[in-house]
């Protein structure tokens, strides 16, 4: 294992934290442990030249894979299932009686790899049936890692990956891909659009949203910065939107405006 020096380990901390928000200033043999072996594949015996390899690659492709390799981008279909059973029973009801111009808008930020937005997708499908061509219902998904969000954009996913949604929806909303692997069906794929976005950038959305999920990101993130995300995240919703975070995770010491609705579900008042 090559050893992670001191200056190594200020220079790569304080870059993820101050660009993407991440916090690892207590994680140094994390670092080491998930770094060493891949720097080494890639032909260096130190991190300081792996790391200003990532700052000089201008496709962001290895901060991408720094990114990936230090957080955790665990996911899978229908995980914490009461979210979606709360989108699906109070969120879209809410929109369907109070959007005239039936515009539909839910942000799936920190994506990974598809699962939560193309859930949320299917969902949206079955809830509005016959109404779907008279309603614009894409779902914005978001994510800092290109290879993260090029997976999702495929659709492409092992038949164990799918073994606990409903075969209806198996039925409905994907087709063979091959022996082992299924694909998203076109109409569900073109209601998620991709998009990669850093957090701690400025939010320029055209319209608020009615819902915001972002679970299992903010876990990553120290106090101030969490004050800050969530503070961008509230002004981005629509008075009586919803703010979904991990079910692992509370608001309690983070300053904001949300009403609290059940553990890891907020809503902004109005």
């Amino acid at each position: 294992m090559i050893k992670l020096k001191e200056d190594e380990f200020q220079a790569i901390t304080s870059y993820v934290h101050s660009n993407y928000g991440v916090d690892l200033r207590k994680k140094r043999h994390l670092i080491e442990g998930r770094l060493s072996h891949y720097v080494s594949q890639l032909g260096y015996d130190n991190y300081m030249d792996y790391f200003e390899y990532v700052k000089t690659d201008k496709k962001n492709d290895e901060i991408s894979v720094l990114i990936n390799k230090l957080t955790t981008n665990h996911t899978y279909f229908l995980r914490e299932s009461e979210h979606f059973d709360f989108y699906k029973q109070q969120v879209l009801p809410w929109v369907d009686e109070t959007t005239k111009t039936r515009d539909l808008r839910v942000w799936s930020a920190g994506c990974s790899s598809g699962q939560e937005p193309y859930t949320l997708a299917m969902i949206t499908h079955d809830y509005l049936g016959n109404k779907l061509n008279t309603w614009d219902s894409t779902i914005l998904a978001s994510d800092i890692s290109d290879r993260v969000l090029m997976t999702a954009k495929s659709g492409v996913y092992s038949k164990e990956e799918l073994s606990k949604i409903p075969m209806e929806w198996k039925r409905k909303y994907f087709k063979d891909y091959d022996e082992e692997y299924l694909s998203v069906t076109e109409p569900i794929r073109k209601g998620v659009a991709y998009r990669n976005f850093n957090l701690l950038s400025r939010f320029q959305f055209k319209k608020p949203f009615h819902a915001i999920f972002c679970r299992n990101v903010m876990i990553y993130f120290d106090k101030p910065t969490k004050n800050s995300v969530v503070q961008k995240f509230y002004d981005a919703l629509l008075p009586g939107g919803y703010f979904f975070i991990g079910q692992s995770e509370s608001l309690a010491s983070v300053e904001h405006n949300f009403k609290y609705v059940k553990p890891s579900i907020y809503q902004k008042e109005g």
